[in-house]
């Protein structure tokens, strides 16, 4: 089987094998001592994780990987620690990291959602109202509402109660996958304050806190598998979509379209002179505090764009998450583990002992 082919469906196997978890009702934890990484240890070649699906930077600099099966590491710039289910999360699956406002770090898992205040964890569950303990993200807008994407739709939080918030799903004609029909991909903000929210199967879906504005195949998206949404700074929203055909258990039909999809607000464009970036899964788009964009490309690296030009990385693994930290360089989340894109462009696999220097 060709290799995008096993790529696209171990990236569902998994996320579906790993939220695939029992409820649990909240709780509270109170466990302060983390699981260091030794630096000295023989095993140099220990990947952070087999899959490395989020990074995040908080307030005091600390850069977070989110995994799925090692829980979450944290590295303060001299030290990985890991913080899992034996420290108070529900899930050793972090799909999503996010700081509010106060300092709180809020993780999405396979068992719910998490709190951390740095001591103390407080965990969320379908039995709190959490419209599924399937979590895919997290997002909090400019008015600080949560956002909570799952695999069952989408929960708006105020901090105390839950509120499920009804999609309408667009009509469309290509044939849904029912193990991912509520699966929100994405949730991003726009800004003109509109919120948008990725699906897979139903395309992107704007509201204006008032109605739904659907965008497919019909509106101009290559595919209506939408992985990632995010808006430039010119105000172009940029929507990465996969190949909904290379689930087809039929080897001779697993072609179609996908890819990277820019939206000026009046029409879309596509990306066909670009390799990997057309015909192919963009799961990832990132901007960083320079307002340059990343793209993760299946087979085809990473892509910076910037000055209205595309400059090409050749990572050898699938990306899925992204960040520029305040150092300049690019860490990368991926299929095979953490990799890092330092500032003269030198591309370095960081594993659990570095080097992180």
């Amino acid at each position: 089987m060709k290799a995008a082919y096993l790529f696209s469906r171990i990236c569902l196997l998994v996320f579906v094998i790993s939220f695939i978890t029992s409820c649990r009702g909240q709780s509270h934890s109170n466990r302060e001592n983390d699981t260091v990484i030794d630096t000295q240890s023989d095993n140099v070649d220990s990947q952070i994780g087999a899959y490395v699906v989020e990074i995040f930077q908080d307030s005091k600099d600390n850069i977070w990987f989110g995994t799925l099966e090692k829980g979450v590491a944290k590295f303060d710039g001299n030290t990985l620690k890991y913080l899992t289910t034996k420290e108070g999360l529900p899930s050793n699956r972090i799909t999503s990291v996010i700081e509010d406002s106060i300092g709180n770090l809020w993780f999405g898992t396979g068992e719910g959602v998490s709190k951390f205040d740095g001591k103390i964890f407080t965990n969320y569950s379908e039995k709190d109202g959490l419209c599924s303990n399937m979590v895919s993200n997290i997002f909090i807008d400019s008015k600080e509402n949560f956002w909570i994407g799952t695999w069952g739709g989408v929960c708006k939080f105020d901090g105390t109660i839950f509120e499920r918030f009804s999609i309408p799903y667009a009509k469309v004609e290509t044939i849904i996958n029912p193990d991912t029909k509520n699966w929100i991909t994405a949730i991003s903000e726009d800004s003109d304050g509109n919120i948008w929210f990725g699906r897979d199967g139903y395309g992107a879906s704007k509201f204006d806190g008032n109605s739904f504005v659907h965008f497919t195949t019909k509106e101009g998206l290559n595919s209506n598998n939408v992985q990632s949404i995010l808006e430039d700074n010119a105000g172009n929203v940029w929507i990465g979509t996969r190949v909904a055909e290379k689930d087809n258990p039929d080897v001779e039909k697993r072609s179609g379209n996908g890819g990277l999809n820019k939206y000026d607000g009046q029409k879309f464009a596509h990306f066909p002179g670009i390799k990997g970036l057309s015909d192919n899964d963009v799961y990832g788009i990132y901007k960083d505090h320079s307002n340059d964009l990343w793209m993760s490309t299946t087979g085809s690296g990473v892509y910076n764009y910037k000055n209205n030009a595309f400059v090409n990385y050749k990572v050898p693994v699938p990306t899925m998450a992204f960040l520029k930290d305040k150092k300049g360089n690019v860490w990368l989340g991926c299929a095979g583990g953490l990799y890092r894109i330092d500032k003269n462009g030198e591309i370095k696999n960081i594993t659990a002992n570095g080097p992180w220097k």
